[in-house]
C-alpha cells in the first residue's frame, strides 16, 4: 500500500462546517501548515453539496488527501459495501471511515469493497462520547470494539479510529492491536473541544503513527491558523 501521509504524526482538521465557503476558508488557512496531513469531511457537508464538489474544492488548494466520514458507514447490510465504496471512489476521496456495528459480515464486506475500489479503510470500534458502551449505559457490548478491530486487522486494515478523549483505552487498543498488526496506525477524534489532549493520546501509542482529528477547536477558533499551528506543534513533538 502506498504511503498515505507524508508524516508519521500529524493533525487532520475535521471539516464539520456549515457552508462550502467555510470549508474553503478552513483549507486555505491550514493547508500550508507543517503538520496538517489531510482533511476529514462528514456527511452533513457531503449531503448539502455533494462529495465530488468537496473533493474538487479541496484539490484546487492542496494535494493532501480527503478522508470521508459517513457518520457512520458500515451499519447496513453487507451488499451495500460495493455501492458505497464505488460512490466514494468516484467522488475522489482517498480514505473512508467505517464503524461496522452491523456485524462481522458487514464489516468484512465493506472493508473488501473499500480495498477493491482503491481506497484506504479506516475502522473504528469505540466512539468518544459517554453512554456508548453497555457498561456505561449505552447499547454496544463492551467487547464489541476489540472484536471489530480484530476483524479489521485480519482483513488487512492498518488504520484504526480510536477515542483520543480516552487515552487509557487507546493504550489498551494499542497493546491489543500490536499483537496482530506489525505497525498499527491510530487516528484519534475527541481531541480539543471534547476534552482529549494530543500529549496524552499520542503518548498512549508512542512509537506508532498517530493522527489527531480535530474539529471545532480549529474551525471555530477566532484564529484558525494559530489554533492549527499549536495543535501541529504538539503532534510533531512526537516525530
Amino acid at each position: 500500500m502506498a504511503k498515505l501521509f507524508h508524516l508519521t504524526q500529524g493533525v487532520i482538521p475535521a471539516c464539520d462546517v456549515t457552508t462550502i465557503e467555510e470549508f474553503q476558508t478552513l483549507i486555505e488557512r491550514t493547508c500550508s501548515i507543517e503538520g496538517i496531513v489531510g482533511y476529514k469531511v462528514g456527511c452533513t457537508l457531503a449531503l448539502r453539496y455533494g462529495l465530488p464538489k468537496l473533493t474538487k474544492v479541496a484539490a484546487e488548494q492542496t494535494d493532501l488527501p480527503v478522508i470521508y466520514d459517513h457518520q457512520k458507514a458500515g451499519t447496513d447490510i453487507p451488499a451495500m459495501g460495493d455501492k458505497f465504496a464505488e460512490v466514494c471512489a468516484k467522488a475522489g476521496v482517498k480514505v473512508v471511515i467505517i464503524f461496522p456495528m452491523a456485524g462481522p459480515a458487514t464489516e468484512k464486506a465493506f472493508i473488501e469493497a473499500i480495498f477493491k475500489n482503491g481506497l484506504v479503510p479506516w475502522v473504528g470500534g469505540e466512539m468518544t462520547h459517554e453512554k456508548y458502551l453497555h457498561r456505561e449505559g449505552g447499547f454496544i457490548d463492551a467487547d464489541a470494539p476489540k472484536e471489530i478491530y480484530k476483524i479489521a486487522a485480519e482483513c488487512g486494515v492498518e488504520y484504526f479510529v480510536v477515542p483520543g478523549s480516552k487515552p487509557d483505552i487507546v493504550g489498551e487498543y494499542n497493546r491489543f492491536l500490536s499483537k496482530i498488526v506489525n505497525e498499527p496506525k491510530f487516528c484519534m477524534p475527541g481531541i480539543g473541544s471534547q476534552g482529549g489532549a494530543i500529549s496524552k493520546a499520542f503518548e498512549a501509542v508512542k512509537g506508532k503513527e498517530a493522527y489527531a482529528i480535530i474539529g471545532s477547536a480549529i474551525y471555530k477558533s477566532r484564529d484558525i491558523e494559530g489554533a492549527a499551528r499549536r495543535f501541529c506543534k504538539e503532534a510533531m513533538a512526537f516525530l
